[in-house]
């Protein structure tokens, strides 16, 4: 599989390579290129989609896992009816101290370093007991983040090496056995995930020492916890960055290919690679997740999952608005963005080209309430959470079929029912120019006739009823309602 996608690879710098050409002749005969983009446009203003029920590809992944679980403000703001609602299949714990107790962090956990980490009672777990019980009452799986928080202030408190990895490394331990053994009166969540540090490469908000003294950090850690608990899986470091594409070919950063080289190199266990990727053009992730499968091929790791737990949309690649010299209406309005139309519309079709990405866990940041979050401050539900109700719902219809003739600037992803005559459709315009969509269902497999409803979720409305009807089985269709910014959800059930 992976040499397929190096392949593929290849086949995308051929394409880009020829964008690439047409560009400079558009530059050269503006004019005439003006015409034919004009005319291109009126071609495009219909577009038609085909969804055909009578062709399968496995099943629709749940890939909608978040980062951070329903508490929020120190329980003043509980999100677990919404987080049920999502069935979120894995939560992610990075940056908990941001808007809850002091939970999760090694420093909140284990608060004095010169303590002995075999004495149970140098741990302060009750916190992160509350937290955590609170992640699996919505029946959300768990990926334990061991490290700390971002500190974006000027002076850093822990972000720091750690004076003694093995030491550290102990600290590790116990935290697993509190939650998976039951040791110091704690749990069996069967946490099977277990991340060591997030953003080493992020400096110095994430990391003040250096590539070095990570490496010794994670080899110490990794090692620990694998002679322990051989059956659980260990993995990082949740890259900031991941590299970038010069003239179509993938160049990763340095760090990146230093660690999966050092991991080899000392065979060092890595059971998953974690990445994250923040952007504006949603189809620059699932090539992404191509590049990062084979980089990790290429270093030996074929077997090493590829978990791409933190992603969000990001305006105009800017991220001048989160920190203080964009504070204010600036940020607001950035903000609003990103949880907006613009960014439910991003979300969904990050959800779809996931489906076709060689990724094995994903997490959007977050699954709370702050400005990257799905809900505002007061736990109101955002665009971009209605983007992801819509995918849960689609999940219902979980049998993938066959879509074309999607344009750019859009995506599509259909389901149907493995048992009853049900299938859903789910349909983001980012960016595509056609304010009319029509659907077409070359043969439905069941009846003469089907009921269907269509959902849209855009500056006016959060995933309600904007039409309903009839159609035929046979050669059937529909002409639907999408501008863009907007995300549409059919349902077709048949009698």
């Amino acid at each position: 599989m992976g040499m397929a996608l190096c392949r593929f690879m290849k086949i995308q710098r051929f394409v880009a390579d020829a964008g690439n050409a047409v560009m400079r002749w558009c530059h050269k005969w503006p004019t005439v290129a003006l015409v034919l983009f004009a005319t291109l446009s009126v071609i495009r203003a219909a577009v038609e989609i085909q969804v055909d029920a009578s062709r399968t590809n496995g099943l629709i992944r749940p890939l909608h896992g978040v980062n951070l679980g329903p508490l929020c403000y120190r329980g003043m703001v509980d999100l677990t009816a919404y987080h049920r609602e999502l069935a979120v299949p894995y939560t992610r714990l990075h940056d908990v101290v941001w808007l809850n107790a002091h939970a999760v962090d090694i420093s909140t956990i284990f608060r004095d370093f010169r303590q002995d980490p075999r004495d149970p009672s140098n741990y302060d777990f009750a916190c992160t007991d509350d937290y955590l019980a609170a992640i699996t009452n919505t029946g959300s799986r768990i990926i334990y983040r061991l490290g700390e928080s971002i500190e974006h202030t000027p002076r850093k408190y822990r972000v720091h090496p750690p004076p003694d990895p093995r030491h550290w490394a102990e600290i590790c331990l116990g935290i697993i056995r509190h939650y998976n053994e039951g040791w110091a009166g704690g749990f069996r969540h069967n946490i099977e995930y277990w991340e060591i540090w997030n953003e080493p490469d992020v400096r110095p908000s994430m990391w003040t020492g250096t590539d070095a003294q990570f490496f010794e950090l994670y080899e110490i850690t990794a090692r620990a916890i694998k002679n322990q608990f051989p059956h659980l899986k260990v993995g990082g470091p949740a890259l900031g960055g991941t590299g970038d594409f010069v003239e179509g070919r993938f160049v990763p950063t340095k760090f990146a290919s230093n660690f999966l080289a050092f991991c080899r190199s000392r065979q060092v266990p890595l059971d998953f690679l974690s990445w994250h990727r923040y952007t504006s053009d949603p189809w620059d992730i699932p090539r992404r997740a191509q590049a990062m499968r084979c980089l990790l091929d290429d270093h030996g790791f074929n077997h090493t999952e590829s978990h791409f737990n933190e992603w969000n949309y990001l305006p105009r690649e800017d991220w001048m608005p989160m920190f203080k010299e964009g504070q204010g209406t600036t940020r607001e309005a950035w903000f609003r963005e990103m949880s907006g139309p613009a960014g439910a519309a991003f979300a969904a079709c990050v959800l779809s080209l996931l489906q076709s990405a060689p990724v094995d866990v994903a997490n959007f940041y977050t699954g709370e309430i702050q400005g990257f979050g799905l809900f505002n401050f007061h736990g109101v539900p955002q665009k971009n959470y209605y983007a992801f109700l819509a995918f849960r719902r689609l999940l219902d219809t979980p049998v993938r079929l066959d879509v074309s003739a999607v344009p750019r600037g859009m995506t599509a992803l259909a389901g149907r029912h493995p048992t009853r005559p049900a299938l859903g459709v789910f349909v983001s315009n980012f960016n595509q120019p056609a304010e009319e969509i029509t659907l077409r269902f070359p043969g439905l497999p069941w009846g003469q006739e089907a009921e269907w409803q269509w959902r849209v979720v855009d500056a006016n409305s959060n995933l309600e009823v904007r039409a309903r009807g009839k159609i035929q089985a046979q050669d059937a269709s529909l002409s639907l309602k999408l501008p863009a910014p907007s995300v549409g959800w059919l349902v077709v059930e048949g009698r």
